[in-house]
C-alpha cells in the first residue's frame, strides 16, 4: 500500500513519491526478518505511518512483549528501546540509531539516586518511565505521566508515610503536587533540609526537565488564544505548572491524541513536540489543529526511513542490558503495570 498524498498534508507529494521506493525495502525487509516496528508518537509521519504500532513509549513496550514476532525495531529514544528489552528479555530488541538521547533520561543517574536514598533514609522513590535502565533498577516503582497520581497514592499507602521522592522531572512532579494538593520541596548543594509543611502529602523532586516542553510559555498560550479565541489547548505535563494551568487540558501523549481527534469544532493548538499534530492529521482529518509549534526533538529527529531500513536490513543497533540491571528494572516497571 502506498501512502496517499492525502493522508499527509505537511508532506509535499513529490516526496511521497521520492521515499516509495526505500517504504517498499522496509516494508519486504520486515517481512522477511518476521520483525515489527513500533513508532513513538513523536516519528517523522512516514517511519509512523510505516509502523506496526504507534503510541506512547511504555504501550509499545507492552505491544513488544505480547507479539509473537522475535524481533522487535523501536522507533524512538533509547530508553524507550531499554524499556522494550526489559519486557522482553527473550527478544531481539533493535534501535535504528544511538546518536539521540534524552534531556530528562540523562538529568538523573543510578549514584544520584544512591545518594539521595542515603539523604532521605526510609522515603520511597518514584521514577518517570523516562529514565535509563540503570535508573529505574534502583527505584521502588516507575510511573508514566498517566497514571503517576495514581502510582503516588500507592507509593504513599504501601510505604506507610506522607513523603516520597520523585524524579527526574521538576514539572511533571510539580504538576501532579498541585493535583494532589502536595507540597514540592527541591533540594540544592546548600539546602538539602526537608522543610516543615502542613501538607497531607510531601513529595522531593529533582531538577530534570525535557528540553523540548520546557520551552513552551504561557507567553505562547496566551498568543494563541488572542489569534484564535476558540481555541483547545493540549498541553503535556511535562510543561511548566504555570502552562497547563493555562491550558484547557493535559495529558500523556495518547491522551492528548485522544482528546484532539474528539474535538472537531473549534480550533486545536498541542503543546508538545511537533511531530504529533502531522501524526494526528494522518488518520483524523476532521482535527483542525493549529500547526505554529516550532519545537522538534532532535533526539526523535534521529530516526529516519534509511536508519530504520539499516536497522532491519543489518540486524543493528542491539539493546543489550545488563541481566541484573534489567531483572531490578523490571520489577519497578511490573508493580508500576500492577497498579
Amino acid at each position: 500500500m502506498k501512502p496517499n498524498p492525502k493522508d499527509f498534508p505537511t508532506i509535499p507529494p513529490i516526496e511521497l513519491e521520492m521515499y516509495q521506493g526505500l517504504i517498499d525495502e522496509i516494508k519486504a525487509l520486515k517481512k522477511e526478518k518476521d520483525a515489527i516496528v513500533l513508532g513513538h508518537n513523536y516519528m517523522h509521519p512516514l517511519v509512523y505511518w510505516i509502523a506496526d504500532f504507534k503510541g506512547d513509549s511504555l504501550n509499545l513496550s507492552r505491544k513488544a512483549a505480547t507479539t509473537d514476532r522475535q524481533t522487535v525495531v523501536f522507533c524512538g529514544v533509547p530508553f524507550m528501546a531499554e524499556t522494550a528489552a526489559i519486557l522482553s528479555p527473550t527478544k531481539n530488541v533493535l534501535i535504528p540509531s544511538l546518536k539521540g538521547g534524552c534531556s530528562l533520561a540523562d538529568s538523573i543517574t543510578p549514584q544520584d539516586i544512591i545518594k539521595l536514598r542515603l539523604q532521605y533514609p526510609g522515603i520511597p522513590v518514584i521514577a518517570y518511565v523516562n529514565t535509563t535502565a540503570a535508573t529505574k533498577a534502583e527505584v521502588d516503582v516507575c510511573c508514566t505521566s498517566g497514571n503517576a497520581k495514581n502510582v503516588v497514592r500507592w507509593a504513599l499507602q504501601q510505604f506507610k508515610t506522607n513523603k516520597l521522592i520523585f524524579l527526574p522531572d521538576r514539572y511533571l512532579a510539580t504538576n501532579i503536587a498541585r493535583d494532589l494538593d502536595a507540597d514540592i520541596f527541591f533540594p540544592t548543594k546548600e539546602n538539602q533540609e526537608i522543610p516543615p509543611t502542613d501538607k497531607a502529602i510531601q513529595i522531593i523532586g529533582w531538577d530534570g526537565s525535557c528540553e523540548v516542553h520546557k520551552q513552551f510559555t504561557v507567553k505562547d498560550i496566551e498568543s494563541i488564544r488572542t489569534e484564535y479565541p476558540t481555541v483547545k489547548i493540549l498541553a503535556h505535563p511535562e510543561c511548566s505548572e504555570d502552562v497547563v494551568a493555562a491550558s484547557d487540558f493535559s495529558g500523556s501523549t495518547n491522551a492528548m491524541i485522544a482528546e484532539a481527534k474528539k474535538t472537531l469544532d473549534r480550533p486545536v493548538y498541542l503543546a508538545t513536540e511537533c511531530s504529533m499534530a502531522d501524526n494526528i492529521l494522518t488518520n483524523a482529518p476532521g482535527c483542525k489543529l493549529i500547526r505554529m509549534c516550532s519545537y522538534r526533538c532532535p533526539h526523535m529527529a534521529m530516526i529516519t526511513l534509511e536508519n530504520l531500513r539499516d536497522s532491519l536490513k543489518f540486524n543493528q543497533y542491539q539493546v543489550k542490558l545488563d541481566p541484573e540491571i534489567s531483572s531490578r528494572a523490571r520489577l519497578s516497571l511490573e508493580r508500576m503495570i500492577s497498579i
